[in-house]
């Protein structure tokens, strides 16, 4: 014989509630009494201040931004630093975002249709060109690697996932300084530009006004490329992917040793990545302008 089912009135009232979201019939009362774990979402206020900073953060600086006091934050980042959520360097005792932050971030890119797509493309550009390639997309600290493939000639420093391509050197730094909007880009080309007057780095942009005239370079080519700024004898490609609505999506790179990486506009490596950034706007609904300058 089988049991009989035996339903409790706490389960009855769940299911009826459930059904009631579904549907779109819960009351708005029942929308603001609905309570989720507060305390989640006052600590998680540290998170986003941190996320939204450039750089690391002391206790004071930290809790006063998220507004409650250093002893209650402090509680909650020795939570969130168990978790991998937070960092604390041991010299400075400064509060940065944790490892699994940027685990987090990738699982969220990886999700995206578009990336998904640019991803598998991706192998087979880096089998035809044999150099290594990677896909970058805009992080609160500039142009983040969130994909890359190695060649069968490695480089002397590979590229990393999560790493934060520089503005004014790097080809996707470039790139993300002449499409995305100035307020996003400003503080961070302002930064390096500051930086670069305690650097002797003669061949690259000192000015505001050099720098724009390299970034209507890139925007006359629809692309961005670097002859050995970021590291010596090593030359790159950035090209841009649109959305729909003509807004830079990501950056699709390709970099490796000058003796082995034709820089030229219009050589194979310039044609194939560009093709490919072209193809995946398509695919995103970007109705491609007139030809670039090549």
């Amino acid at each position: 014989m089988t049991a009989p089912e035996h339903h409790n009135e706490s389960e009855s009232e769940s299911e009826t509630e459930i059904e009631r979201e579904k549907d779109g019939s819960a009351a708005p009362d029942e929308e603001k009494t609905r309570s989720g774990i507060q305390s989640i979402e006052v600590g998680f206020r540290l998170i986003e201040v941190l996320t939204e900073a450039s750089n690391a953060m002391m206790l004071r600086d930290l809790a006063h931004a998220a507004g409650m006091n250093p002893a209650k934050a402090h509680r909650y980042l020795v939570s969130f630093q168990r978790l991998g959520l937070i960092v604390q360097d041991p010299v400075s005792g400064r509060y940065d975002l944790g490892p699994f932050t940027l685990r987090m971030g990738l699982a969220h890119v990886a999700r995206i249709d578009a990336f998904k797509a640019a991803r598998f493309a991706m192998s087979e550009l880096r089998d035809a060109i044999d150099q290594t390639v990677g896909l970058a997309v805009w992080g609160n600290q500039g142009p983040t690697v969130v994909h890359w493939l190695e060649s069968t000639f490695p480089m002397r420093v590979p590229l990393r996932l999560g790493d934060v391509m520089p503005m004014l050197e790097s080809a996707a730094g470039r790139l993300f300084a002449a499409y995305l909007p100035e307020r996003q880009t400003a503080p961070l080309i302002d930064a390096a530009l500051a930086a670069l007057q305690h650097a002797s780095r003669h061949h690259l942009p000192a000015t505001r006004a050099e720098y724009e005239a390299v970034l209507d370079d890139v925007r006359a080519h629809r692309a961005a490329r670097v002859e050995g700024t970021v590291l010596p004898s090593v030359n790159a490609f950035c090209m841009p992917v649109f959305d729909a609505t003509g807004q830079l999506v990501m950056g699709l790179m390709a970099l490796g040793p000058e003796s082995r990486f034709d820089a030229r506009w219009g050589g194979p490596i310039d044609t194939a990545l560009r093709t490919l950034a072209q193809n995946l706007s398509a695919d995103l609904g970007h109705a491609q302008a007139p030809g670039a300058k090549r």
